[in-house]
């Protein structure tokens, strides 16, 4: 099998394989229905209403991050999975036909978003652990690849379905749709051999949450990693709303056109995904690189003068952000300690969407206030001054060095001195996510 699918030789992982693609192209699908529905059924194309929407949905990761981490390294991940997307197909139904009926008001969107949040702040850190159940960790670098190339491959689809399905039947139809692909995880979850999946030994005992807090506070390289994702999430990864935004008020389009940008954006996440899914060994340089590109790309789409130009600075926009997470995501994963895997994932993807709360009403009130165009602008200053932050900081601490070949094939080099990145010439620690 070739290299870049190499986990799907696991017979576990390609059944849940199967069912999250699914299962993502609704995921999609409900997101662009959701935020037709808040900016053109209940409100005037309000920005901050769709601002605090995002922000709810995301609250939950930043509020339980230690109790939901603790949770996935208590209860076999499994039946956790089976909770969590019950939970969330509920909430999807529940928005779905309250719509139908013609009776949603933006309250009830605002509860459904929190709810969802809240299943969705259990649901990853034991999505990300369960991954390593599944292929062990000669194959998660692939398979983390792999799972970002289904989300983005939903994204490509997705997004374009809902706005044909929003403009021939609706907005209603693209919510049902999202709320049946949760069946097809739970099928696959009960389709699987739990005898061939292979779990970290579960913690018990008092003091889990602090012990966790303190592992990660003794190891600044994934700090380093953790404060580069938080301004990604924070700041630069809001295309759900400022795509909208740039559609609606910059070049008045329409739901075929909004949906069409986002399946454009996953064209370049999906190629980065693929191409990630070749490495077997995340590395530093490559996060850093791909933050670079992500900051010329943003600059480009927030000055693009045409929706022609605005869709095409998207695939290299898409491309970056993508190298950068699933690199930052496998990193991490690979480096920590495979009993404390829950509570660090967790962790971090409270660091990764729990900004998320913060940075949405502030970019909302930025696009009423200063237009769209700024509110991708604004992720572009932010990831920028965030780079300058670790180049400042190598240079203090000499923790890492960086140097330019500019001969023969140019190349950057960064060296990070203990404690460092596992490196593939080292025996990395068990691999965590």
């Amino acid at each position: 099998m070739s290299p870049t699918f190499q986990s799907l030789g696991v017979r576990n992982y390609r059944i849940y394989a199967s069912g999250s693609i699914v299962s993502n192209v609704g995921t999609w699908m409900g997101r662009v229905a959701q935020d037709w529905l808040v900016l053109t059924v209940l409100t005037a194309g309000s920005a901050s209403a769709l601002g605090i929407v995002t922000g709810l949905q995301f609250l939950p990761f930043l509020i339980l991050a230690p109790w939901a981490g603790m949770v996935a390294d208590r209860v076999p991940n499994r039946r956790l999975l089976f909770m969590t997307q019950s939970a969330l197909l509920l909430t999807a139904l529940v928005l779905a036909v309250i719509t139908a009926l013609g009776v949603v008001q933006l309250w009830h969107v605002y509860l459904i978003a929190f709810a969802q949040g809240v299943a969705t702040a259990f649901d990853n850190p034991a999505r990300q652990t369960f991954v390593s159940e599944m292929v062990g960790r000669d194959h998660l670098a692939n398979a983390v690849a792999l799972n970002s190339a289904s989300f983005n491959l939903g994204r490509l689809v997705g997004p374009g379905v809902a706005g044909l399905v929003i403009a021939v039947a609706g907005i209603a139809p693209a919510l049902f749709v999202n709320a049946a692909s949760f069946l097809f995880v739970l099928a696959a979850l009960a389709r699987m051999n739990p005898a061939e999946l292979t779990p970290a030994p579960k913690s018990r005992g008092k003091g889990q949450i602090r012990e966790g807090l303190r592992y990660v506070k003794g190891r600044p390289d994934i700090q380093l990693v953790m404060f580069l994702v938080f301004i990604l999430g924070t700041f630069g990864m809001n295309f759900q709303m400022t795509t909208a935004l740039m559609a609606t008020q910059v070049f008045h389009k329409g739901a075929g056109e909004y949906g069409l940008l986002g399946s454009i954006m996953a064209v370049g996440s999906l190629v980065g995904a693929l191409i990630a899914a070749r490495r077997n060994h995340p590395r530093l340089r490559i996060l850093l690189v791909a933050l670079t590109g992500f900051t010329a790309a943003t600059l480009l789409l927030s000055i693009a003068p045409s929706y022609a130009l605005f869709a095409v600075f998207l695939v290299p926009t898409g491309l970056a952000s993508l190298t950068a997470l699933t690199t930052a995501n496998a990193t991490v994963q690979l480096a920590v300690d495979p009993a404390m895997r829950g509570r660090v994932m967790a962790l971090y993807m409270a660091i990764f969407f729990g900004g998320t709360p913060l940075g949405s009403p502030v970019i909302g009130w930025i696009g009423d206030a200063f237009g769209a165009r700024w509110t991708i602008a604004i992720g572009t200053i932010m990831v920028g001054l965030s780079l300058l932050v670790v180049a400042v900081w190598a240079a203090r601490t000499h923790n890492v060095a960086v140097s330019f070949r500019a001969q023969g094939h140019p190349r950057i080099s960064i060296a990070v001195n203990r404690p460092a990145l596992p490196e593939p010439s080292e025996p990395a620690p068990e691999a965590v996510k």
